[in-house]
């Protein structure tokens, strides 16, 4: 049976009570990871470290698979490094971080904003799919699970509807983490690029959220309870095109919302104690290079080198270097030869985004995997 996706606002009433019940959890937790964001003093430490987390996660999902080691030094353009799916990695970095700014800055998504994400991610003009031929296959058995609009023109007009739903709330009262779950649903069934539609899809949740003030800054990613829950994920997008069947699906992404919230608190938290624990024993046994820009240097990227210190403290490269040594002598930091180039890992650091999916494990309820197709 062929989908025929609707033009939006949907025509039926999908907040259900339980599907509001949800979305009531989802908003608590998700104002508790706005004001705990809050309490880094450096924004630009979970910007950095976080967008690449979930440039790793989200690029799992489309099996381009890669090591946080690998990402990190990715970030640091250590060319020799860079392996194909690094690269991949950090594009996507690259393009959550794009979007971002520019979300960030005018509060709303456009259209001309999504081809730009796309363009960052993939590399690529290709802009909307113009050709027909695309179609979504079942990766064991091959078989022909969806088949997306074919006309350009079809495409076309689907977008510019799903732009106005995105910024027009005159258009609908829903609730708009319903709406964020719906926007995700009608983008990926409109798939409208012929590559990267599933992590454009997911770079959009996160700036929808930005856009609509509901965070400040990009914190919240969807793609690790995607992976710990593929198979659910894909049966119940399936199952909205064959039964209309919104309610499970709505209650699936808020509940991902909820779950994901708690789980970057912790991870957060963890970050605060862990800088919290370094500022500490700094200060008391480094005073006369201690500093709040020292440590957001430290805590910005797990790797940093001379000329990052250099830079962020806007001292000589000598002093860089003699503050590095003594806090790899001190155990703050572990000296890595890289070719010619020395590197100093914050190891801690390193280790909780390397314990992630353990955050993501604890206090879960196991959702039941279901299958495409």
């Amino acid at each position: 049976m062929n989908y025929q996706i609707p033009m939006l606002p949907l025509g039926n009433d999908v907040e259900t009570k339980a599907v509001l019940k949800q979305a009531a959890k989802a908003h608590r937790r998700l104002a508790e990871l706005k004001g705990v964001a809050l309490t880094i003093p450096n924004e630009q430490i979970l910007i950095s470290t976080l967008t690449l987390q979930e440039a790793k996660d989200s690029s799992a999902i489309e099996n381009i698979v890669t090591t946080h080691d690998e990402i990190f030094k990715a970030e640091l353009y250590i060319e020799n490094l860079r392996s194909p799916a690094a690269k991949e990695v950090q594009s996507y970095a690259n393009a959550l971080r794009k979007g971002f700014g520019l979300v960030r800055q005018n509060k709303i998504l456009s259209n001309n904003y999504i081809l730009q994400i796309q363009e960052e991610l993939e590399q690529n003009k290709a802009g909307f799919r113009k050709l027909p031929g695309t179609a979504l296959k079942n990766q064991q058995t091959g078989e022909t699970v969806y088949t997306p609009p074919q006309d350009s023109e079809d495409i076309l007009r689907l977008m510019q509807n799903l732009e106005a739903f995105i910024n027009n709330d005159d258009l609908s009262d829903l609730d708009p983490l319903v709406k964020l779950a719906i926007i995700h649903h009608q983008f990926e069934s409109i798939h409208p690029f012929y590559d990267g539609n599933g992590r454009t899809g997911r770079i959009i949740n996160i700036l929808y959220l930005v856009s609509k003030d509901l965070l400040d800054i990009p914190v919240l990613y969807l793609s690790r309870y995607v992976i710990e829950n593929k198979g659910e994920y894909y049966r119940l997008l399936q199952l909205v095109r064959d039964k209309n069947q919104w309610e499970d699906w709505l209650i699936f992404m808020l509940t991902g919302i909820e779950q994901t919230a708690i789980q970057t608190i912790k991870l957060i938290e963890n970050i605060k104690e862990l800088m919290m624990d370094y500022k500490k024993r700094i200060r008391s046994q480094f005073p006369k290079i201690y500093s709040q820009e020292l440590l957001n240097s430290l805590f910005s990227h797990p790797y940093t080198k001379i000329e990052f210190v250099e830079e962020s403290l806007r001292i000589t490269r000598k002093t860089a270097s003699s503050y590095l040594k003594e806090l790899v002598e001190a155990n703050y930091l572990e000296l890595i030869k890289i070719g010619r180039s020395n590197f100093y890992l914050n190891k801690p650091l390193f280790d909780l985004f390397l314990n992630v999916p353990d955050l993501y494990k604890a206090d879960t309820p196991i959702i039941e995997s279901g299958r495409i197709g």
